[in-house]
């Protein structure tokens, strides 16, 4: 298995997709996951600019797919796998960060996202692409390697959750092959939390995800 591959794009020369978060990419990795998950977050890690940094600092770099084009990261897929994210930061660091009064309610929040992999599962924590660089198939070029990881890993299925507010990742994961197993419905914490339901999908890994090294 490598740990890159390029593939073509329309512009901009090749996608170089690599197993882990590239030194130095980190605050740009934050930008592009509080593009796509700050309407989530947000109530958790407001404001912004606090957010972003706090994010990049506390990275786990070897828990993301990164496409990168031009040596530039355009794309990330963060993951769960043995105790670890990509997005790190406990609860001293959230206190550390925004103080106890802001910190705690923070904290509590942050734990309505928390997730716990069952045996040999994988968990996504998303998929966030430039929107420069939107629909150019770089979504399906992280799906596709962390898939890839997944087989290596020898887990049998990936799980993720996707927002009702986020049609568009949904109908990408369903391409890759993930199936709606439950939704729970929050209709309370919409004005909050900025959507109403969370479903939890699954895909199972099969022999073919596996690929040998080139």
């Amino acid at each position: 298995m490598t740990d890159h591959e390029n593939r073509p794009v329309e512009e901009g020369g090749p996608v170089v997709v690599c197993r882990r978060i590239p030194a130095g990419a980190e605050a740009r990795v934050a930008e592009l996951y509080w593009d796509a998950f700050g309407r989530k977050l947000g109530p958790a890690l407001n404001p912004p600019g606090t957010a972003r940094e706090f994010i990049a600092a506390h990275l786990h770099h070897d828990r993301g797919v990164a496409a990168l084009i031009d040596g530039e990261v355009v794309g990330v897929a963060g993951y769960q796998l043995g105790g670890r994210a990509l997005t790190g930061g406990g609860a001293r660091s959230v206190l550390s960060t925004y103080g106890t009064l802001g910190g705690i309610p923070r904290l509590l929040l942050l734990a309505l996202f928390s997730r716990t992999p069952a045996a040999c599962e994988l968990v996504m924590d998303g998929i966030a692409v430039s929107p420069a660089h939107r629909g150019r198939g770089i979504g399906s070029l992280l799906l596709t390697e962390i898939a890839a990881l997944a087989a290596g890993h020898g887990c049998r299925r990936i799980r993720l959750d996707v927002i009702d507010v986020n049609p568009r990742a949904r109908a990408l994961y369903e391409r890759h092959g993930f199936t709606a197993a439950r939704t729970a419905r929050t209709p309370c914490l919409r004005d909050l939390l900025g959507f109403s339901a969370v479903t939890t999908m699954y895909r199972p890994v099969t022999v073919t995800d596996s690929r040998e090294e080139r």
